[in-house]
Protein backbone atom coordinates (compact mmCIF):
# COMPACT_ATOMS: atom_id res chain seq x y z
CA UNK A 1 0.00 0.00 0.00
CA UNK A 2 0.87 3.80 -0.54
CA UNK A 3 2.51 5.38 2.58
CA UNK A 4 3.87 8.40 1.77
CA UNK A 5 4.01 10.73 -0.80
CA UNK A 6 6.55 13.97 -0.54
CA UNK A 7 6.27 16.38 -3.31
CA UNK A 8 8.22 19.27 -4.00
CA UNK A 9 7.82 22.24 -6.31
CA UNK A 10 5.15 20.73 -8.81
CA UNK A 11 2.73 23.07 -9.97
CA UNK A 12 1.51 25.07 -6.98
CA UNK A 13 3.06 22.63 -4.67
CA UNK A 14 6.58 24.18 -3.66
CA UNK A 15 6.60 21.32 -0.45
CA UNK A 16 4.53 18.92 0.91
CA UNK A 17 4.54 15.55 2.46
CA UNK A 18 2.13 13.38 2.97
CA UNK A 19 1.85 10.13 5.15
CA UNK A 20 -1.32 7.76 4.32
CA UNK A 21 -2.34 4.69 6.29
CA UNK A 22 -4.63 1.29 5.50
CA UNK A 23 -9.09 1.91 5.48
CA UNK A 24 -10.54 5.02 3.83
CA UNK A 25 -8.37 8.13 3.39
CA UNK A 26 -10.32 11.16 1.93
CA UNK A 27 -9.00 13.88 0.42
CA UNK A 28 -11.59 17.36 0.26
CA UNK A 29 -11.09 20.79 -0.53
CA UNK A 30 -12.36 23.41 -2.43
CA UNK A 31 -12.88 23.33 -6.53
CA UNK A 32 -9.24 24.27 -7.70
CA UNK A 33 -7.96 23.97 -4.46
CA UNK A 34 -5.24 21.29 -6.00
CA UNK A 35 -6.54 17.82 -5.22
CA UNK A 36 -5.91 16.56 -9.06
CA UNK A 37 -2.58 18.16 -8.80
CA UNK A 38 -1.94 15.21 -5.46
CA UNK A 39 -2.60 12.76 -8.47
CA UNK A 40 -1.35 14.58 -10.93
CA UNK A 41 1.91 14.21 -9.07
CA UNK A 42 1.49 10.30 -8.25
CA UNK A 43 0.98 9.57 -11.61
CA UNK A 44 4.03 11.30 -12.68
CA UNK A 45 6.14 9.30 -10.28
CA UNK A 46 4.43 6.10 -10.89
CA UNK A 47 5.36 7.20 -14.99
CA UNK A 48 1.96 7.61 -16.25
CA UNK A 49 1.76 10.16 -19.25
CA UNK A 50 0.14 13.32 -17.88
CA UNK A 51 0.94 16.81 -18.23
CA UNK A 52 3.49 18.37 -20.07
CA UNK A 53 4.56 20.67 -17.90
CA UNK A 54 4.97 20.25 -13.74
CA UNK A 55 7.56 22.28 -12.94
CA UNK A 56 6.71 25.19 -10.51
CA UNK A 57 7.47 28.46 -12.09
CA UNK A 58 10.71 29.81 -11.03
CA UNK A 59 12.06 26.52 -9.68
CA UNK A 60 14.45 24.73 -11.27
CA UNK A 61 13.30 21.52 -11.26
CA UNK A 62 9.86 19.84 -9.52
CA UNK A 63 10.25 16.07 -7.57
CA UNK A 64 7.97 13.52 -6.28
CA UNK A 65 8.98 10.67 -3.83
CA UNK A 66 6.31 7.97 -3.14
CA UNK A 67 7.04 5.03 -0.96
CA UNK A 68 4.76 1.59 -1.10
CA UNK A 69 4.62 -0.94 1.71
CA UNK A 70 5.34 -4.04 0.02
CA UNK A 71 4.10 -7.30 1.51
CA UNK A 72 5.55 -10.94 0.88
CA UNK A 73 4.45 -12.17 -2.56
CA UNK A 74 2.91 -8.49 -3.59
CA UNK A 75 3.03 -8.92 -7.77
CA UNK A 76 5.50 -5.79 -7.27
CA UNK A 77 8.52 -7.72 -6.53
CA UNK A 78 7.87 -9.65 -9.50
CA UNK A 79 8.69 -6.59 -11.13
CA UNK A 80 11.60 -5.98 -9.41
CA UNK A 81 13.08 -8.80 -9.65
CA UNK A 82 12.51 -9.18 -13.39
CA UNK A 83 13.96 -5.84 -13.84
CA UNK A 84 17.15 -6.66 -11.29
CA UNK A 85 16.07 -4.14 -9.07
CA UNK A 86 16.32 -4.40 -4.99
CA UNK A 87 13.51 -5.53 -3.20
CA UNK A 88 12.60 -4.92 0.03
CA UNK A 89 9.75 -4.70 2.57
CA UNK A 90 9.45 -0.89 1.23
CA UNK A 91 9.54 0.51 -1.91
CA UNK A 92 10.97 3.84 -2.76
CA UNK A 93 9.66 5.95 -6.27
CA UNK A 94 11.64 9.07 -7.08
CA UNK A 95 11.01 10.91 -10.45
CA UNK A 96 12.46 14.31 -11.21
CA UNK A 97 11.36 16.68 -13.89
CA UNK A 98 13.74 19.58 -14.28
CA UNK A 99 12.16 22.72 -16.01
CA UNK A 100 13.96 21.78 -19.24
CA UNK A 101 11.85 19.10 -19.52
CA UNK A 102 14.40 15.90 -18.76
CA UNK A 103 12.60 13.21 -16.31
CA UNK A 104 14.69 10.98 -14.62
CA UNK A 105 13.67 8.00 -12.16
CA UNK A 106 15.03 5.80 -9.57
CA UNK A 107 13.41 2.74 -8.25
CA UNK A 108 15.19 2.26 -4.59
CA UNK A 109 18.00 4.40 -5.29
CA UNK A 110 18.71 2.38 -8.97
CA UNK A 111 18.05 4.48 -11.99
CA UNK A 112 15.23 3.65 -14.01
CA UNK A 113 13.21 3.77 -16.96
CA UNK A 114 9.53 5.36 -17.16
CA UNK A 115 8.48 1.86 -18.70
CA UNK A 116 9.50 0.30 -15.58
CA UNK A 117 7.90 2.57 -12.97
CA UNK A 118 4.23 1.90 -15.30
CA UNK A 119 4.66 -1.53 -14.67
CA UNK A 120 5.43 -1.59 -10.89
CA UNK A 121 2.44 1.32 -11.25
CA UNK A 122 0.00 -1.33 -12.68
CA UNK A 123 0.93 -3.61 -9.55
CA UNK A 124 0.54 -0.92 -7.13
CA UNK A 125 -2.74 1.20 -7.96
CA UNK A 126 -5.81 1.18 -9.85
CA UNK A 127 -7.31 5.01 -10.20
CA UNK A 128 -10.84 4.90 -10.59
CA UNK A 129 -12.69 7.89 -11.57
CA UNK A 130 -14.91 9.00 -14.84
CA UNK A 131 -12.14 8.86 -17.82
CA UNK A 132 -11.20 5.33 -15.83
CA UNK A 133 -9.60 4.03 -19.20
CA UNK A 134 -6.71 2.06 -17.80
CA UNK A 135 -9.10 0.07 -15.67
CA UNK A 136 -13.34 -0.95 -15.44
CA UNK A 137 -14.04 0.61 -19.13
CA UNK A 138 -11.14 -1.26 -21.23
CA UNK A 139 -13.05 -3.99 -22.36
CA UNK A 140 -9.64 -5.72 -23.03
CA UNK A 141 -9.54 -6.29 -19.17
CA UNK A 142 -13.27 -7.43 -18.69
CA UNK A 143 -12.83 -11.09 -19.57
CA UNK A 144 -9.63 -11.12 -17.11
CA UNK A 145 -12.35 -9.48 -14.42
CA UNK A 146 -15.09 -12.09 -14.91
CA UNK A 147 -12.60 -14.10 -14.18
CA UNK A 148 -11.22 -12.88 -10.85
CA UNK A 149 -14.70 -12.97 -9.77
CA UNK A 150 -15.76 -16.37 -10.91
CA UNK A 151 -12.30 -17.64 -9.30
CA UNK A 152 -11.63 -19.44 -12.52
CA UNK A 153 -7.70 -20.14 -11.69
CA UNK A 154 -7.54 -23.80 -11.62
CA UNK A 155 -10.12 -23.67 -15.00
CA UNK A 156 -7.49 -21.11 -16.52
CA UNK A 157 -4.53 -23.37 -15.91
CA UNK A 158 -6.15 -26.34 -17.31
CA UNK A 159 -6.96 -23.84 -20.48
CA UNK A 160 -3.30 -22.47 -20.99
CA UNK A 161 -2.06 -25.98 -20.91
CA UNK A 162 -4.37 -27.21 -23.25
CA UNK A 163 -3.55 -24.77 -25.59
CA UNK A 164 0.29 -24.43 -25.35
CA UNK A 165 -0.56 -28.44 -26.39
CA UNK A 166 -2.49 -27.50 -28.86
CA UNK A 167 0.11 -25.47 -30.09
CA UNK A 168 2.65 -27.46 -29.81
CA UNK A 169 0.70 -30.69 -31.72
CA UNK A 170 0.23 -28.02 -34.40
CA UNK A 171 3.46 -26.85 -35.18
CA UNK A 172 4.45 -30.46 -35.29
CA UNK A 173 2.02 -31.38 -37.88
CA UNK A 174 3.38 -28.25 -39.61
CA UNK A 175 6.82 -28.71 -39.71
CA UNK A 176 5.84 -32.80 -40.56
CA UNK A 177 4.02 -31.25 -43.68
CA UNK A 178 6.61 -28.82 -43.87
CA UNK A 179 9.56 -31.33 -44.58
CA UNK A 180 7.43 -34.27 -46.33
CA UNK A 181 6.52 -31.27 -49.33
CA UNK A 182 10.39 -30.76 -49.57
CA UNK A 183 10.91 -34.35 -49.90
CA UNK A 184 8.10 -35.06 -52.31
CA UNK A 185 9.36 -32.63 -54.17
CA UNK A 186 12.69 -33.98 -54.76
CA UNK A 187 11.36 -37.66 -54.74
CA UNK A 188 12.32 -38.24 -58.05
CA UNK A 189 15.86 -36.92 -57.74
CA UNK A 190 16.22 -38.95 -54.77
CA UNK A 191 15.15 -42.53 -56.22
CA UNK A 192 17.36 -42.09 -59.08
CA UNK A 193 20.19 -40.97 -57.32
CA UNK A 194 20.14 -43.85 -54.77
CA UNK A 195 19.47 -45.80 -57.58
CA UNK A 196 22.51 -44.90 -59.60
CA UNK A 197 24.72 -44.91 -55.97
CA UNK A 198 23.23 -48.55 -54.90
CA UNK A 199 23.84 -49.65 -58.59
CA UNK A 200 28.25 -47.91 -58.58
CA UNK A 201 28.37 -48.97 -54.81
CA UNK A 202 31.79 -47.01 -54.46
CA UNK A 203 33.74 -47.97 -51.40
CA UNK A 204 36.16 -45.21 -49.55
CA UNK A 205 39.62 -45.73 -50.83
CA UNK A 206 38.40 -47.24 -54.26
CA UNK A 207 38.75 -44.84 -56.79
CA UNK A 208 42.86 -44.17 -55.09
CA UNK A 209 43.57 -48.31 -55.43
CA UNK A 210 41.99 -48.47 -59.03
CA UNK A 211 43.59 -45.05 -60.11
CA UNK A 212 47.08 -46.86 -58.87
CA UNK A 213 46.10 -49.87 -60.59
CA UNK A 214 45.52 -47.88 -63.60
CA UNK A 215 48.66 -46.37 -63.34
CA UNK A 216 50.82 -49.46 -63.09
CA UNK A 217 48.90 -51.13 -66.17
CA UNK A 218 49.77 -48.16 -68.10
CA UNK A 219 53.37 -47.98 -67.03
CA UNK A 220 53.18 -52.02 -67.88
CA UNK A 221 52.33 -51.19 -71.36
CA UNK A 222 54.76 -48.80 -72.09
CA UNK A 223 57.81 -51.19 -70.18
CA UNK A 224 56.37 -54.20 -70.90
CA UNK A 225 58.59 -55.09 -74.17
CA UNK A 226 62.04 -54.17 -73.08
CA UNK A 227 61.44 -56.44 -69.73
CA UNK A 228 60.75 -59.42 -71.62
CA UNK A 229 63.68 -58.48 -73.83
CA UNK A 230 65.74 -58.43 -71.01
CA UNK A 231 63.95 -61.59 -68.98
CA UNK A 232 64.48 -63.24 -72.51
CA UNK A 233 68.61 -62.49 -71.78
CA UNK A 234 69.15 -63.65 -68.93
CA UNK A 235 66.89 -67.08 -69.06
CA UNK A 236 67.80 -69.87 -69.86
CA UNK A 237 67.23 -69.22 -73.84
CA UNK A 238 69.98 -66.53 -72.94
CA UNK A 239 72.41 -65.91 -70.89
CA UNK A 240 71.34 -68.28 -68.17
CA UNK A 241 71.85 -71.35 -71.09
CA UNK A 242 75.41 -70.19 -71.75
CA UNK A 243 76.89 -70.15 -68.14
CA UNK A 244 74.98 -73.47 -67.70
CA UNK A 245 76.74 -74.89 -70.82
CA UNK A 246 80.19 -73.22 -69.91
CA UNK A 247 79.77 -74.80 -66.50
CA UNK A 248 78.98 -77.91 -68.03
CA UNK A 249 82.10 -78.08 -70.22
CA UNK A 250 84.66 -76.61 -67.33
CA UNK A 251 83.39 -78.99 -65.17
CA UNK A 252 84.49 -81.68 -67.76
CA UNK A 253 87.74 -80.08 -68.27
CA UNK A 254 88.82 -79.48 -64.61
CA UNK A 255 90.43 -82.74 -64.12
CA UNK A 256 92.80 -82.09 -66.26
CA UNK A 257 93.68 -79.37 -65.74
CA UNK A 258 94.88 -79.62 -61.89
CA UNK A 259 92.70 -77.10 -59.89
CA UNK A 260 93.30 -74.19 -62.17
CA UNK A 261 89.47 -74.29 -63.23
CA UNK A 262 88.24 -74.68 -59.15
CA UNK A 263 88.02 -70.78 -58.86
CA UNK A 264 86.12 -70.00 -62.07
CA UNK A 265 84.05 -72.77 -61.35
CA UNK A 266 83.05 -71.60 -58.15
CA UNK A 267 82.91 -68.12 -59.65
CA UNK A 268 80.21 -69.04 -62.50
CA UNK A 269 78.18 -71.39 -59.90
CA UNK A 270 77.84 -68.28 -58.20
CA UNK A 271 76.60 -65.60 -61.11
CA UNK A 272 74.63 -68.95 -62.23
CA UNK A 273 72.60 -68.21 -58.60
CA UNK A 274 72.55 -64.81 -58.49
CA UNK A 275 71.65 -64.87 -62.52
CA UNK A 276 68.34 -67.40 -61.27
CA UNK A 277 67.39 -64.63 -58.79
CA UNK A 278 67.52 -61.74 -61.28
CA UNK A 279 65.27 -63.89 -63.96
CA UNK A 280 62.46 -64.50 -60.94
CA UNK A 281 62.87 -61.12 -59.77
CA UNK A 282 62.45 -60.01 -63.71
CA UNK A 283 59.59 -62.50 -64.35
CA UNK A 284 57.39 -61.62 -61.57
CA UNK A 285 57.62 -57.70 -62.83
CA UNK A 286 56.31 -59.17 -66.13
CA UNK A 287 53.85 -61.02 -64.73
CA UNK A 288 53.02 -57.95 -62.42
CA UNK A 289 52.65 -56.06 -65.41
CA UNK A 290 50.76 -58.55 -67.47
CA UNK A 291 47.69 -56.75 -68.08
CA UNK A 292 44.14 -58.64 -69.28
CA UNK A 293 43.18 -55.77 -71.90
CA UNK A 294 39.72 -56.42 -71.20
CA UNK A 295 40.51 -56.04 -67.33
CA UNK A 296 42.24 -52.53 -68.05
CA UNK A 297 39.26 -51.71 -69.77
CA UNK A 298 37.00 -52.39 -66.82
CA UNK A 299 39.28 -50.34 -64.29
CA UNK A 300 39.31 -47.25 -66.33
CA UNK A 301 35.53 -47.46 -66.68
CA UNK A 302 34.68 -47.94 -63.04
CA UNK A 303 37.54 -45.18 -62.51
CA UNK A 304 36.07 -42.67 -64.65
CA UNK A 305 32.44 -43.59 -63.52
CA UNK A 306 33.28 -42.95 -60.06
CA UNK A 307 34.74 -39.74 -60.70
CA UNK A 308 31.76 -38.56 -63.01
CA UNK A 309 29.46 -39.52 -60.15
CA UNK A 310 31.21 -37.55 -57.75
CA UNK A 311 31.36 -34.02 -60.18
CA UNK A 312 27.77 -34.55 -60.51
CA UNK A 313 26.89 -34.65 -56.77
CA UNK A 314 29.78 -32.14 -55.86
CA UNK A 315 31.62 -34.34 -53.74
CA UNK A 316 34.93 -35.90 -53.17
CA UNK A 317 34.56 -39.33 -54.41
CA UNK A 318 35.69 -41.15 -50.92
CA UNK A 319 32.22 -39.55 -49.45
CA UNK A 320 30.05 -40.77 -52.60
CA UNK A 321 29.10 -44.07 -49.89
CA UNK A 322 27.78 -41.63 -46.84
CA UNK A 323 25.78 -39.54 -49.78
CA UNK A 324 24.18 -42.75 -50.88
CA UNK A 325 23.72 -43.27 -47.06
CA UNK A 326 22.32 -39.78 -46.41
CA UNK A 327 20.25 -39.69 -49.49
CA UNK A 328 18.69 -43.07 -49.07
CA UNK A 329 17.80 -41.49 -45.28
CA UNK A 330 15.80 -39.31 -46.79
CA UNK A 331 13.95 -41.41 -48.87
CA UNK A 332 12.72 -43.63 -46.25
CA UNK A 333 11.92 -40.53 -44.42
CA UNK A 334 9.53 -39.26 -47.26
CA UNK A 335 8.35 -42.96 -47.41
CA UNK A 336 7.52 -43.32 -44.05
CA UNK A 337 6.54 -39.29 -43.38
CA UNK A 338 2.77 -40.42 -44.50
CA UNK A 339 2.44 -42.91 -41.68
CA UNK A 340 4.13 -40.02 -39.17
CA UNK A 341 1.96 -37.22 -40.39
CA UNK A 342 -1.26 -39.52 -39.97
CA UNK A 343 -0.02 -40.09 -36.64
CA UNK A 344 1.05 -36.20 -35.57
CA UNK A 345 -2.43 -35.48 -37.25
CA UNK A 346 -4.07 -37.79 -34.37
CA UNK A 347 -2.09 -36.33 -31.73
CA UNK A 348 -3.17 -32.62 -32.72
CA UNK A 349 -6.90 -33.56 -33.21
CA UNK A 350 -6.47 -35.31 -29.50
CA UNK A 351 -4.89 -32.11 -28.24
CA UNK A 352 -7.55 -29.95 -30.27
CA UNK A 353 -10.42 -32.12 -28.57
CA UNK A 354 -8.81 -31.23 -25.44
CA UNK A 355 -8.40 -27.82 -25.73
CA UNK A 356 -11.98 -27.25 -26.54
CA UNK A 357 -12.84 -29.36 -23.56
CA UNK A 358 -11.12 -27.28 -21.24
CA UNK A 359 -12.35 -23.81 -23.10
CA UNK A 360 -15.40 -25.48 -23.21
CA UNK A 361 -15.46 -25.97 -19.40
CA UNK A 362 -14.24 -22.28 -18.36
CA UNK A 363 -16.81 -21.10 -20.80
CA UNK A 364 -19.48 -22.39 -19.15
CA UNK A 365 -18.31 -21.53 -15.59
CA UNK A 366 -18.03 -17.65 -16.85
CA UNK A 367 -21.25 -18.09 -18.13
CA UNK A 368 -22.74 -18.93 -14.46
CA UNK A 369 -20.34 -16.04 -13.46
CA UNK A 370 -21.17 -13.90 -15.62
CA UNK A 371 -25.05 -14.31 -13.85
CA UNK A 372 -24.24 -14.28 -10.71
CA UNK A 373 -22.37 -10.95 -11.60
CA UNK A 374 -25.24 -9.09 -12.68
CA UNK A 375 -27.28 -9.96 -9.98
CA UNK A 376 -24.72 -9.08 -7.86
CA UNK A 377 -24.75 -5.81 -9.85
CA UNK A 378 -28.58 -5.62 -9.74
CA UNK A 379 -28.09 -5.41 -5.90
CA UNK A 380 -25.69 -2.84 -5.67
CA UNK A 381 -27.06 -0.67 -8.25
CA UNK A 382 -30.66 -0.21 -6.52
CA UNK A 383 -28.97 1.86 -3.47
CA UNK A 384 -27.32 3.73 -5.42
CA UNK A 385 -30.43 5.09 -7.22
CA UNK A 386 -29.76 3.05 -10.37
CA UNK A 387 -32.22 0.36 -9.45
CA UNK A 388 -33.59 0.86 -13.36
CA UNK A 389 -30.69 0.70 -15.07
CA UNK A 390 -29.40 -3.31 -16.07
CA UNK A 391 -25.72 -4.13 -16.29
CA UNK A 392 -25.29 -6.99 -18.87
CA UNK A 393 -22.01 -9.55 -18.80
CA UNK A 394 -21.75 -10.35 -22.80
CA UNK A 395 -20.06 -13.44 -23.47
CA UNK A 396 -20.03 -14.16 -27.20
CA UNK A 397 -17.54 -16.64 -29.25
CA UNK A 398 -14.47 -15.18 -29.47
CA UNK A 399 -10.91 -16.29 -31.20
CA UNK A 400 -9.16 -19.29 -29.42
CA UNK A 401 -6.05 -18.51 -27.22
CA UNK A 402 -4.50 -19.26 -24.04
CA UNK A 403 -7.33 -17.81 -22.12
CA UNK A 404 -10.26 -19.57 -23.89
CA UNK A 405 -12.44 -18.44 -26.60
CA UNK A 406 -14.99 -16.27 -25.57
CA UNK A 407 -15.11 -12.67 -25.67
CA UNK A 408 -16.64 -10.80 -22.55
CA UNK A 409 -18.03 -7.12 -22.31
CA UNK A 410 -19.92 -5.26 -19.89
CA UNK A 411 -22.92 -3.44 -21.22
CA UNK A 412 -25.64 -1.81 -19.73
CA UNK A 413 -28.76 0.37 -19.95
CA UNK A 414 -29.44 3.03 -18.28
CA UNK A 415 -33.40 2.79 -18.82
CA UNK A 416 -36.08 0.05 -19.42
CA UNK A 417 -36.33 -0.37 -22.96
CA UNK A 418 -32.99 1.70 -23.84
CA UNK A 419 -30.63 -0.01 -25.96
CA UNK A 420 -27.70 -1.51 -24.11
CA UNK A 421 -24.10 -0.45 -24.81
CA UNK A 422 -20.11 0.31 -23.52
CA UNK A 423 -20.36 1.48 -20.19
CA UNK A 424 -18.39 4.85 -21.58
CA UNK A 425 -21.08 5.24 -24.13
CA UNK A 426 -23.98 5.12 -22.59
CA UNK A 427 -23.69 6.10 -19.33
CA UNK A 428 -23.48 9.80 -18.09
CA UNK A 429 -20.91 10.79 -16.02
CA UNK A 430 -22.32 10.61 -12.43
CA UNK A 431 -24.17 7.03 -13.64
CA UNK A 432 -20.75 6.25 -15.10
CA UNK A 433 -19.36 6.88 -11.79
CA UNK A 434 -21.67 4.63 -10.00
CA UNK A 435 -22.01 2.19 -12.64
CA UNK A 436 -17.74 1.83 -11.73
CA UNK A 437 -18.06 1.74 -8.04
CA UNK A 438 -20.59 -0.90 -7.96
CA UNK A 439 -18.85 -2.83 -10.44
CA UNK A 440 -15.63 -2.57 -8.49
CA UNK A 441 -17.65 -3.96 -5.03
CA UNK A 442 -18.86 -6.62 -6.97
CA UNK A 443 -15.33 -7.63 -8.03
CA UNK A 444 -13.35 -7.00 -5.03
CA UNK A 445 -11.46 -10.05 -3.45
CA UNK A 446 -8.79 -10.62 -1.09
CA UNK A 447 -6.39 -7.35 -0.45
CA UNK A 448 -4.01 -7.82 -3.29
CA UNK A 449 -1.79 -5.37 -2.26
CA UNK A 450 -3.09 -2.39 -4.54
CA UNK A 451 -4.21 1.23 -3.49
CA UNK A 452 -7.52 2.34 -5.22
CA UNK A 453 -7.67 5.62 -5.78
CA UNK A 454 -11.27 7.21 -6.63
CA UNK A 455 -11.06 10.63 -7.98
CA UNK A 456 -14.33 12.22 -7.18
CA UNK A 457 -16.17 9.64 -8.34
CA UNK A 458 -19.38 10.96 -6.56
CA UNK A 459 -19.53 13.84 -8.78
CA UNK A 460 -23.11 14.39 -9.21
CA UNK A 461 -24.92 12.88 -6.33
CA UNK A 462 -25.68 13.73 -3.44
CA UNK A 463 -28.01 12.95 -0.03
CA UNK A 464 -28.89 8.77 0.50
CA UNK A 465 -27.43 8.36 -2.93
CA UNK A 466 -23.77 9.62 -1.92
CA UNK A 467 -24.09 8.07 1.48
CA UNK A 468 -24.88 4.87 -0.68
CA UNK A 469 -21.30 5.48 -2.22
CA UNK A 470 -19.37 6.55 1.19
CA UNK A 471 -20.66 2.67 2.11
CA UNK A 472 -19.41 0.80 -0.38
CA UNK A 473 -15.70 3.15 -0.50
CA UNK A 474 -15.72 2.37 2.85
CA UNK A 475 -16.20 -1.73 2.67
CA UNK A 476 -13.87 -1.66 0.02
CA UNK A 477 -10.89 -0.05 2.46
CA UNK A 478 -11.98 -2.80 4.86
CA UNK A 479 -9.76 -4.83 2.99
CA UNK A 480 -7.15 -2.30 1.77
CA UNK A 481 -6.37 0.77 0.84
CA UNK A 482 -8.58 3.08 -0.40
CA UNK A 483 -7.34 7.45 -1.38
CA UNK A 484 -10.60 9.39 -2.88
CA UNK A 485 -10.92 12.69 -3.83
CA UNK A 486 -14.31 13.89 -2.98
CA UNK A 487 -16.85 16.78 -2.72
CA UNK A 488 -19.24 14.72 -0.77
CA UNK A 489 -19.75 15.40 2.65
CA UNK A 490 -21.50 11.92 3.14
CA UNK A 491 -18.34 10.00 1.45
CA UNK A 492 -15.88 12.02 3.48
CA UNK A 493 -18.06 11.00 6.62
CA UNK A 494 -17.05 7.45 6.06
CA UNK A 495 -13.33 8.27 6.16
CA UNK A 496 -10.83 6.84 8.17
CA UNK A 497 -7.98 9.16 7.55
CA UNK A 498 -8.92 12.89 6.39
CA UNK A 499 -6.87 15.92 4.72
CA UNK A 500 -7.96 19.44 3.41
CA UNK A 501 -6.37 20.28 0.32
CA UNK A 502 -6.18 24.09 0.13
CA UNK A 503 -4.93 27.33 -1.41
CA UNK A 504 -3.35 30.09 -0.29
CA UNK A 505 -1.23 33.01 -1.16
CA UNK A 506 2.31 34.13 -0.29
CA UNK A 507 4.19 36.85 -1.82
CA UNK A 508 1.67 36.79 -4.86
CA UNK A 509 2.65 33.36 -5.30
CA UNK A 510 -0.43 30.84 -5.13
CA UNK A 511 0.30 27.50 -3.25
CA UNK A 512 -1.18 24.18 -2.28
CA UNK A 513 -1.26 22.68 1.42
CA UNK A 514 -2.60 19.47 2.70
CA UNK A 515 -3.49 19.87 6.36
CA UNK A 516 -4.47 16.85 8.34
CA UNK A 517 -7.59 17.17 10.42
CA UNK A 518 -8.33 15.84 13.54
CA UNK A 519 -12.05 15.18 14.66
CA UNK A 520 -12.62 19.06 15.87
CA UNK A 521 -11.34 20.06 11.88
CA UNK A 522 -13.28 17.57 10.78
CA UNK A 523 -16.25 18.48 11.66
CA UNK A 524 -15.36 22.10 10.65
CA UNK A 525 -14.26 20.54 7.36
CA UNK A 526 -17.59 18.39 6.85
CA UNK A 527 -19.77 21.68 7.66
CA UNK A 528 -18.54 23.53 5.17
CA UNK A 529 -18.91 20.93 2.28
CA UNK A 530 -22.60 20.95 3.97
CA UNK A 531 -23.44 24.82 4.06
CA UNK A 532 -20.84 26.04 1.63
CA UNK A 533 -18.31 29.52 3.25
CA UNK A 534 -20.51 29.89 6.62
CA UNK A 535 -20.65 27.62 8.86
CA UNK A 536 -23.61 27.24 11.34
CA UNK A 537 -24.34 25.26 14.33
CA UNK A 538 -26.61 23.60 12.53
CA UNK A 539 -23.92 22.56 10.35
CA UNK A 540 -21.62 21.67 12.24
CA UNK A 541 -24.40 19.24 14.29
CA UNK A 542 -25.21 17.56 10.51
CA UNK A 543 -21.34 17.28 10.05
CA UNK A 544 -21.36 15.27 13.85
CA UNK A 545 -24.10 13.13 12.73
CA UNK A 546 -22.55 12.11 9.51
CA UNK A 547 -19.83 10.76 11.32
CA UNK A 548 -21.41 9.06 14.09
CA UNK A 549 -23.74 7.31 11.54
Amino acid sequence: MLRGLEIRDILIIDRLELEFRPGLNVLTGETGAGKSILLDALGFVLGWRGRAELVREGAAQGEVTAWFELDEGHPARAVLREAGLPEDEELILRRVNSADGRKTAWINDRRSSGEVLRRLSDALVELHGQQDDRGLLNPRGHRGLLDAFGGHDDLLAQVRTAWGARRRAAAAVSEAEARLSALRGEEEFLRHAVSELDALAAEPGEEEALDTRRRLIQAGLRLGEDIARAHAAISSEGAEGQISNALRWLDGAAEGAEGRLDAPIEALGRALDALGEAEQGVAECLEALSVDPHQAERITERLFAIRDLARKHKVAADALPELAEGLRARLEALDAGAGDLAGLKAEAAAAAEAYATAAGALGTARRAAALRLDAAMAGELAPLKMERAVFTTGIAAGAAGPEGQDEVGFTVATNPGAPAGPLNRIASGGELSRFLLALKVCLRGEDSGVTMIFDEIDRGVGGATADAVGRRLQALADRGQVLVVTHSPQVAARGGHHWRVEKRVEGGTTLSTVTPLDPPARVDELARMLSGDTVTDEARAAARALLEG
